[in-house]
Order: structure tokens, then C-alpha cells, then sequence
């Protein structure tokens, strides 16, 4: 048995994905997975520096990593209505001049970049700690991503824009924020590994419940409505297989051809 080092974030979409074939709940043709749990900016970190066999990646870090890592068709977090949030403190007004994103090679800062070039500075900080950060005065404003989109209305926050509406509004397409590579030289395993993947999101779609404990062990939030949502927004049929229309949207956001 060939094994393969995978490396995931600890967000239930991932967890909830990932678990069956993990677990021995699933055919894994010989393949098994040594397993790491990474922040998604660690994870853009790992794959720039070539660690990982199997990782997450923000989609906006393909053009750096393309020459050794491929996309896999399955495993993507891509859809509409997902996007990441910009928020700021309630009742605060006047021009966003200084927000925290969840890392300088996310999808969420590539956004922010693109449809708002006039924001001046960008300042990556850990994703989990963003939300407290702003409502504390650390910044004008910030980007959420993860479960921190599904619960800011608790904190003296208010939206000022959904990245992902924007993103569709413009040009159409679902948004890319994340997919599964593998290094190109293990180019053989890809569609192996596809399969396997495909697999274990097809189990856990039959028994969404079966997950529930693992998903739980990682998440930063724990309310089981919580981690309904989240993986209702971020697992779907484009998890499954990106399809034309998903290799379309990551090409758009990356210009990078899949």
C-alpha cells in the first residue's frame, strides 16, 4: 500500500469530505493518507513550498504552484452564494482604508483586490481570529471566511459587502475558493485519487451524520446548525466534479487552464 501525505484544513466542509476515505469507509485502491490539519493560509504556505502530495489550496494560489501541482476535479469548494464576507463595526462610516484578510495568497484577498482596488492595505491574520479583531478596533474593517461568515452578526459587526454576489454579479460564474492538488509528479495516482475523493463526498452525502464527531473534533465552531450550514454552502455538486462551468470559474479567477 502506497501512502500519500494529505494535507487538509480542519474546517467542516474538508472534515466532512475527507472523512470516509480516512476512515477505511470507503475503497481507497490501495492508497492510504497520512493526514495533517492546516489553517488554508498554511496550507498556500506547504504547497509553495512543496510539501504536500495531496492538498487544499486557495484556488487564487494556482498560477504560483502550477508548475508543480496539479487540480483535481473532485474536492473543490465552489458554488454561489459562498463567498467570503467584508464587514466593520457597527454604525462606523467613512472610507475602508485598513482590513485583515485570512492570508495574502486566499481567494478572499484576491477578491478584495479585484473588486476593491482602493482599500490600501491588506493585512493577513489568522481567519478564526479576524471577526474579534475588527470589533475591537484592529482595523477598519475585515474579511470572514470559514464559519466566521455564519455567525459575525453575534459580534458588533455589519456587513458592507458579500464577495461572492459581487463575483457573480460580474461576471456570471460560480466563485472558486478552493481545490484539491496533487504534486505533479504523482501525475499517475491523479485519476486514483480523484476516484477516491469522489467516493468518500459520494458516502458522505448518503450518511451526513457519520462524520458528525470528527467534523466536531476540528471545527472552530461547534452549534450542529453551524456546521449544517457550512457544509451545505461549500459541499455540493461541484465538489463532486468541477464540470465545465467550474473549470470556467477557475480559470476566470486564476487564468490558469484546467
Amino acid at each position: 500500500m502506497k501512502e500519500l501525505k494529505l494535507s487538509i484544513s480542519p474546517c467542516p466542509n474538508d472534515t466532512f469530505m475527507f472523512h470516509a476515505m480516512l476512515h477505511g469507509l470507503v475503497d481507497t485502491e490501495e492508497l492510504s493518507f497520512k493526514v495533517e490539519y492546516h489553517d488554508i493560509e498554511e496550507l498556500n504556505a506547504g504547497v509553495l513550498g512543496c510539501g504536500a502530495d495531496v492538498s487544499k489550496i486557495s484556488c487564487a494560489v494556482l498560477p504560483a504552484i502550477q508548475k508543480n501541482y496539479l487540480l483535481l476535479d473532485s474536492g473543490a469548494a465552489l458554488g454561489r452564494g459562498n463567498g467570503p464576507l467584508l464587514v466593520r463595526r457597527k454604525g462606523e462610516c467613512g472610507r475602508l482604508k485598513h482590513i485583515l484578510v485570512p492570508g495574502e495568497h486566499t481567494t478572499a484577498n484576491a477578491l478584495i483586490g479585484r473588486l476593491f482596488p482602493q482599500i490600501e492595505a491588506r493585512e493577513p491574520r489568522l481567519f478564526s481570529a479576524i471577526a474579534e479583531a475588527v470589533e475591537q478596533g484592529a482595523a477598519d474593517g475585515g474579511v470572514l471566511i470559514h464559519e466566521g461568515r455564519f455567525v459575525y452578526q453575534r459580534r458588533n459587526l455589519e456587513l458592507v459587502a458579500d464577495l461572492g454576489l459581487e463575483w457573480e454579479r460580474t461576471t456570471k460564474l460560480p466563485l472558486p475558493l478552493g481545490g484539491i492538488v496533487i504534486r505533479r509528479e504523482l501525475e499517475a495516482l491523479r485519476p486514483q485519487v480523484e476516484r477516491i475523493l469522489r467516493r468518500s463526498i459520494e458516502y458522505a452525502f448518503e450518511h451526513p451524520m457519520s462524520s458528525r464527531l470528527y467534523v466536531k473534533a476540528h471545527a472552530q465552531e461547534l452549534e450542529d446548525d453551524v456546521i449544517d450550514k457550512h457544509i451545505a454552502l461549500f459541499v455540493n455538486d461541484f465538489s463532486l466534479s468541477l464540470g465545465a462551468e467550474g473549470r470556467r470559474a477557475v480559470e476566470l479567477l486564476t487564468g490558469v487552464e484546467i
